[in-house]
């Protein structure tokens, strides 16, 4: 425990003192028993065997490496998320892809068999003005000529024909459920750094995982 001295103002800064000596400032951190003390207790006291730091440079050693693990966290997300996007225009891509050709596939279907209406149309034509012929020979080659022809334009009206469920999408479909689920359950890995001393300046690396 410590005493707090109050200052004259408010406002004025306190200073956290020593309970043991307690004229003393805090102002060193036992990195052994991981807590602040004084000098004193340093020198003659509890902690005289101990390893210490400056109570200034342990606490801007403790703020820069929570700025660099909100970092790595940060980056760590930022790489997710970018993974995400890369998979995400790739699969729209192939979907996009499959639906361009059937669609282009589809339209050349159509102009096909749209010629194949015209040419019978035309055909149809043809045969009723042949049916005003007077001669029979002329008639006959004419009549000949034309139920060649509409064989023909059967025939090609008849191929190329869309399959049933052409138009499916069905296997375009990606589960995403499992991963969603482990997306949200993504945690910080507990019992890390646990029974051991850890040196803030050696930590590269954020690790967590996921509950799932």
């Amino acid at each position: 425990l410590v005493n707090v001295k109050p200052g004259h103002q408010q406002h004025q800064q306190q200073h956290l003192l020593c309970e043991e000596h307690e004229e003393e400032k805090i102002n060193i951190y036992c990195l052994s028993c991981q807590t602040p003390t004084c000098s004193m207790c340093k020198v003659f006291g509890k902690h005289k065997d101990c390893d210490v730091a400056p109570l200034s440079s342990v606490y801007e050693r403790q703020k820069n490496n929570g700025q660099r693990h909100r970092e790595q966290l940060v980056d760590h997300f930022d790489g997710l998320v970018a993974i995400l996007e890369e998979r995400k225009q790739e699969l729209v891509g192939l979907i996009t892809r499959e639906q361009d050709h059937k669609l282009k596939l589809v339209r050349s279907l159509i102009r096909r068999h749209g010629d194949h209406l015209e040419a019978a149309v035309t055909l149809v034509e043809s045969a009723i003005q042949s049916m005003e012929e007077p001669h029979m020979s002329i008639f006959i080659q004419s009549a000949t000529d034309i139920l060649e022809k509409m064989s023909v334009t059967a025939g090609a009206s008849s191929a190329e024909r869309p399959e049933l469920g052409y138009e499916d999408m069905s296997h375009f479909v990606v589960d995403t459920d499992e991963l969603a689920v482990m997306l949200r359950n993504i945690e910080f890995r507990s019992g890390l750094g646990n029974n051991r001393e850890e040196d803030p300046e050696e930590e590269s690396e954020l690790d967590f995982c996921t509950r799932y």
